[in-house]
């Protein structure tokens, strides 16, 4: 099923459900329904077909139209766009921003501090991978890019601890989960003590990023940084609100 395809599903389950069909059943033509949608009485009846056969819906024909519920599978569509909605209406902060860069090649401090257990194995606790050992450095060259970035201080963010080690002390790193060039998740790491200021943005993903994009210093990344709790497997699948 194609994005596409889910959203449409998803709007069909949503229309039946304002004609009652949420918690009981009601009884749908499939006139009526093709006139309320705007759409053919042959499609609006080949959707009603492909949810019932998704288990969306639940449907038995008469000779006066189709009597409809949706079924557990349909509410849990709207429960998850309902949640989706919720999150972007009621909170104050969006639960994402985009920002680009450009690939820059850093002073190999990412590297040193990924490669601390202590803080790797945090990330792991917290984000589910193991990172790369090096970080990925895009400098921003947009106002917006820049104001964006300074925005994100005040957005709750998932903090690793600081640390002491014999001969010197770590801070605290704080962290946004992002999803790079809408291909790999990884972790935006904003250290508290850095040589960069906030025009530069660290990326740490399981892989080696710059082979596996093919990253030259000069080339343009976007990174969607989230701010709200989500599900981290569902950055890979593209189903954060569908």
């Amino acid at each position: 099923m194609t994005e596409r395809q889910r959203w449409q599903y998803v709007y069909m389950v949503l229309k039946l459900s304002e004609m009652g069909a949420f918690r009981r059943v009601t009884k749908v033509s499939t006139d009526f329904l093709a006139e309320k949608l705007g759409i053919s009485q042959q499609t609006a009846s080949r959707y009603l077909i492909e949810l019932e056969r998704k288990g969306w819906i639940k449907r038995s024909v008469t000779s006066e139209g189709s009597l409809v519920k949706v079924d557990e599978l349909g509410m849990r569509e709207l429960v998850r766009l309902y949640s989706c909605l919720k999150g972007i209406v009621e909170v104050v902060y969006p639960p994402s921003v985009t920002l680009e860069g450009l690939v820059f090649t850093g002073f190999g401090e990412g590297a040193y501090y990924i490669s601390k257990d202590n803080y790797r194995m945090q990330i792991a606790e917290r984000f589910g991978f193991e990172p790369f050992q090096g970080t990925l450095n895009l400098r921003l060259v947009s106002d917006y890019d820049v104001k964006t970035r300074m925005e994100l201080d005040t957005y709750p963010a998932v903090e690793i601890d600081g640390f002491k080690s014999d001969d010197r002390s770590f801070g605290l790193v704080k962290c946004y989960p992002v999803l790079i060039e809408n291909k790999i998740r990884g972790v935006l790491v904003i250290a508290t003590r850095s040589h960069y200021d906030m025009s530069v943005l660290e990326v740490v993903a399981p892989v080696y990023l710059r082979s596996k994009l093919n990253l030259r210093d000069g080339n343009k990344v976007k990174v969607e940084v989230f701010t709200s709790p989500f599900d981290v497997d569902s950055l890979s699948t593209g189903k954060r609100c569908s």
